[in-house]
């Protein structure tokens, strides 16, 4: 054995970073790929803050006395979310949000505060516009809710429990989902995802990478975790647009709940149709329009008024203040094997 000072027949090697072949060198290691990963993420989300933050609001509101004492009674205000969608000053929220409003409070993200005024609101989607003073907001751009896919990244922004812009991500959990509103009617084709959403993120943005409005928070189911619900926002452009042509929607009426199905391949051959997706009938009320037409539960609707039904905001669009008391036709297919043609005549619907 050599001892100190002495001479050696090997070469002592520090255990220091010595240069990677170079077949190493281009292959980044596991750790690096995550990395990359995460910052591209990290980065999706903060770019979709800076979009879209300045336009979320805080909302406060205060209940009207008859109100508290009847319908809220442990409710004198409340806090919610919104999003400017116009740089005049519409805000969306949600309907349940204002309902039974006295004082409307809105704060902007630059610290100024306004009194709004409520222009409509619409029980059925849970959708609600108010409005404040002022010209150059910074807005929100609105995307298309039906260009969405389960697990794509979604980003919420709201004020969850007082905590002015709080951010969440996650992923669309599901498409397609149903959920009855506080007028017992069911609001259809809600989006679903795991972004963590608390009392106040109602009617703040859900927002997809390119920082574009996909949905309106509105619901989570209590007690549970990652179950979070929004109203889609091609619902909400023509619901928007008929608040502040009318202040309310009023719509026709058929009678039926429904969801979007797609249909088979050779149905769609055999039959020539335009679309891929009907609305499958879930339900059909009694003594109602749908009934009388001779409509049953799982028929699918393929066609109404002459124009092609994909999906339930199809159905929403037709059923418009211009169609109550007129015939429309209506076509079906039944058991997916023999095709209907129907009228069918709406009534005014009553919330």
């Amino acid at each position: 054995m050599d001892v100190v000072g002495g001479t050696s027949d090997f070469e002592l090697k520090f255990l220091d970073y010595s240069p990677p072949a170079e077949a190493e060198q281009q292959a980044p290691s596991s750790f690096e790929e995550g990395a990359d990963f995460l910052d591209a993420y990290s980065k999706a989300v903060t770019n979709v803050v800076a979009k879209v933050g300045p336009a979320v609001v805080s909302i406060r509101v205060k209940k009207k006395a008859s109100d508290r004492s009847r319908r809220w009674p442990n409710e004198g205000e409340g806090s919610a979310s919104g999003v400017v969608i116009a740089p005049d000053g519409y805000i969306v929220t949600n309907s349940h949000v204002v309902e039974g409003a006295g004082d409307i409070e809105v704060s902007l993200p630059d610290g100024s505060s306004h009194n709004a005024r409520l222009v409509g609101q619409d029980l059925a989607t849970d959708l609600a516009l108010v409005s404040v003073p002022g010209s150059g907001l910074p807005i929100a751009r609105l995307g298309d809710s039906d260009k969405l896919r389960v697990g794509q990244l979604v980003i919420a922004i709201g004020n969850p429990l007082g905590f002015q812009s709080t951010v969440t991500a996650g992923v669309v959990s599901a498409l397609g989902r149903s959920l009855r509103s506080r007028s017992g009617r069911l609001i259809e084709n809600i989006i679903q995802t795991d972004a963590a959403l608390n009392p106040g993120n109602s009617g703040g943005p859900l927002v997809d990478s390119r920082g574009l409005v996909v949905g309106i928070n509105t619901a989570i189911i209590q007690f549970a975790q990652g179950i979070c619900f929004s109203i889609p926002v091609n619902t909400l452009r023509w619901v928007v647009s008929l608040l502040i042509r009318e202040g309310k929607v009023t719509r026709g009426y058929l009678g039926i709940s429904g969801q979007m199905v797609p249909l088979p391949v050779r149905v769609v051959r055999y039959y020539r149709l335009k679309n891929e997706t009907g609305v499958q009938v879930m339900g059909v009320a009694p003594n109602s329009p749908a009934q009388a037409a001779g409509l049953r539960e799982g028929d699918v609707i393929i066609s109404l008024g002459q124009e092609p039904v994909a999906g339930i905001d199809d159905v929403h669009r037709m059923l418009t203040r211009d169609v109550i008391g007129k015939k429309l036709d209506m076509v079906v297919l039944r058991d997916f094997t023999t095709r209907l043609e129907m009228t069918v005549t709406p009534v005014e619907y009553q919330e």
